[in-house]
């Protein structure tokens, strides 16, 4: 098992030049039709990732459409109702072990690096088991503790470069080529599209209006894609050049 991180650190604050990379819910416009693009936005940092469980942090029981929305030393974190709120606020360090456990399994199969960000050695050589953190309901790796004293002097500069690399890697197959909020075609008359990051993957967005609407519930959002790359993959298997041509009979389905 990999070396766990759940203390909080300092919060860092400063400003990277990419479109919208990782912007948290904080960030997100108050409307749809604030049409500004991805173009337009030069400026950003981090403000965290809203909470991508589908359940309450205290009681395990499954999330409404509208949770309690609750700040925790920067981090957002939702609740079922405000009895477990309460009941989190006695004992914030016995739940959030719990939560960045739920957290890592969830966000590691997206993971897209396989060296520590900050040294460049790679995950699990030499220096052991990889550390892993959660900051801001994001999960970052590392090879050793010492490079998360690194990353604590300036959390901005390596979620940049985080999200730049997790960009890279969903970007050409990412399912969908409208955005997954409004249904408007990316890239049409909205312009370039907004990449948003969150929980280590790419969410691709007509304009960052839709960033306040994907933010209230994207667990909903999040699903619709991977329905659409669940499709997207059977459709592949079904196709003329996996199927068809070798069994005509059945229009190239396999059974």
């Amino acid at each position: 098992m990999p070396i766990i991180l759940t203390r909080m650190l300092s919060q860092g604050i400063s400003i990277v030049t990419t479109s919208l990379l990782g912007l948290g819910s904080a960030l997100a416009q108050d409307a749809h039709h604030d049409h500004m693009t991805a173009t337009q936005v030069t400026e950003s940092r981090f403000m965290g990732d809203a909470y991508l469980l589908s359940v309450d942090p205290v009681s395990g029981d499954p999330l409404s459409d509208k949770p309690i929305v609750s700040m925790h030393e920067g981090r957002e974190l939702r609740f079922a109702n405000q009895k477990s709120l309460d009941v989190f606020k006695l004992d914030p360090g016995k739940y959030l072990t719990k939560v960045d456990q739920q957290m890592i399994a969830y966000q590691l199969p997206f993971y897209p690096l396989d060296i520590c960000m900050v040294s460049g050695d790679k995950l699990g050589g030499d220096m052991g088991k990889p550390v892993e953190l959660i900051y801001k309901n994001r999960l970052v790796r590392f090879c050793c503790t010492g490079c998360v004293t690194d990353f604590n002097k300036d959390p901005n500069k390596f979620i940049s470069k985080l999200n730049e690399a997790v960009i890279a890697k969903q970007e050409p197959s990412y399912p969908l080529t409208s955005c997954v909020v409004s249904g408007q075609k990316l890239g049409d008359e909205m312009g370039k599209p907004v990449d948003l990051v969150i929980g280590n993957r790419l969410v691709r967005l007509c304009c960052t209006g839709c960033i306040n609407d994907f933010n209230k519930n994207p667990t909903k959002f999040l699903k619709m894609i991977d329905d659409a790359a669940q499709k997207k993959a059977a459709d592949t298997k079904q196709g003329p050049s996996d199927g068809a041509a070798k069994s005509p009979d059945h229009g190239g389905h396999q059974h």
